[in-house]
């Protein structure tokens, strides 16, 4: 894994742009969420309207702590006996997130990830990063570098690597209910 790949995705967060990386099970679209101007550009890369919210991806739990709202010690078991994995959980979202992050939802998806380059990718950032596969509504996800390039427009870096195997998206939970949406 090359760190001048990792610095070279970390400058182009630190630049308001939107990157391609690998994770768990397919290819995602990310940037800086504190960006509005970015976020929005993943929107409109994906025809994805704004009210359904995106996933935060993190290396770690405390990369996280900013988006949620303080979770019990039940909770943060669950999340310690998932993490860092493939499980998406929402979780309720602070009030300092801005609504084009969470949508029309009181509660934020997030993710400490298994994946060793995407964990890397947010350690050298300093933070989580916005991670929404990388395809447009109703297309399927891209799984390699090469199916960015050839499908997606406006992708301003594209960090190559190898997806972790999984044949299936992340699961998504419901901390609060256990429910489990995807």
């Amino acid at each position: 894994m090359s760190m001048l790949k990792i610095r070279q995705a970390v400058a182009r967060l630190n630049q308001g742009r939107v990157i391609a990386y690998p994770t768990e099970a397919v290819y995602g679209l990310g940037c800086d969420p504190w960006n509005e101007q970015a976020v929005h550009k993943i929107l409109t890369i994906k025809d994805r309207p704004w009210q359904k919210g995106l996933i935060i991806v993190a290396a770690n739990y405390n990369q996280l702590q900013v988006f949620i709202q303080p979770v019990s010690s039940a909770i943060l078991a669950q999340l310690e006996a998932t993490w860092p994995g493939p499980t998406t959980w929402l979780l309720p979202v602070s009030s300092a997130v801005p609504a084009y992050l969470h949508g029309e939802h009181d509660t934020i998806a997030v993710r400490v990830t298994a994946h060793q380059q995407t964990a890397q990718l947010c350690s050298a950032f300093g933070g989580a990063i916005v991670s929404t596969s990388a395809n447009s509504a109703g297309k399927p996800p891209a799984r390699t570098s090469q199916h960015v390039r050839w499908h997606l427009r406006d992708i301003d870096y594209i960090l190559s690597g190898k997806c972790s195997g999984s044949n299936k998206p992340t699961e998504i939970r419901n901390a609060q209910t256990g429910e489990i949406i995807r």
